[in-house]
């Protein structure tokens, strides 16, 4: 049983993680990313949030720690608020999961619903683009177009007050697209949670800051384990 289980965000390769992941490893940490069904791997399937939940409950043992990074985070804390005895402690790295209705998101929630081929419907692949502020968008293939559809649609339905699980949120004061105010939000809502706000952090502290995301995780986990 590795220290550590990270569920990445929407994207379509790991490799920006590699540097933290070595670090955390040089610092002791056994740590093992999972890689998401329809991102890092290719898959014709449309998936849901329960999908997910399903396939994260298969992969991560029992009283582990485990860590989601923006959809990962939006995974795990539906997985927690479903079976809250999961995991032994939840980090949560700039992490969706917060509604917040806006146009664009009505746009998303749209399309889900009715399954029309997305590349028919003007502004959506500027919406989800900005949405998810991902510059792999452009290469996802139409099935995961409408996966991120419901993956945005199901923040309505997810009740932060069942996640009973201990929860460090970890969040960059330099994120445009989970921006501060979502991490302060989910603060609130969680009833066992600390929070703590990264001056230098984007949205992707692997890539801005991988030696301080390393550290802090690296903190956390001992702390978590003593």
């Amino acid at each position: 049983m590795a220290d550590l289980y990270i569920i990445h965000g929407w994207t379509y390769t790991v490799e920006p993680w590699r540097h933290t992941l070595e670090i955390l490893r040089e610092n002791g940490i056994s740590v093992r990313m999972l890689r998401v069904p329809g991102l890092t791997e290719p898959s014709k399937k449309i998936y849901t949030i329960d999908d997910y939940v399903k396939w994260a409950d298969q992969e991560i043992p029992d009283n582990a720690i485990a860590l989601g990074h923006s959809n990962g985070g939006r995974i795990l804390l539906n997985l927690c608020a479903k079976k809250p005895e999961k995991l032994k402690h939840l980090i949560l790295l700039d992490s969706a999961g917060v509604y917040e209705p806006s146009t664009k998101k009505k746009i998303v929630e749209k399309v889900a619903k009715i399954g029309k081929p997305l590349k028919k419907i003007p502004l959506v692949d500027k919406a989800f683009h900005r949405l998810t502020g991902s510059t792999d968008y452009s290469r996802a293939p139409e099935n995961m177009k409408v996966t991120l559809a419901n993956m945005l649609a199901s923040d309505k339905d997810l009740d932060f007050a069942k996640v009973e699980t201990p929860v460090f949120i970890l969040w960059g004061k330099k994120d445009t697209t989970t921006p501060p105010r979502q991490a302060t939000a989910m603060y609130e809502k969680l009833p066992q949670a600390e929070l703590k706000f990264y001056a230098n952090w984007t949205h992707a502290p692997y890539i801005s800051d991988p030696e301080g995301l390393a550290r802090a995780i690296t903190t956390l986990v001992k702390r978590i384990k003593k």
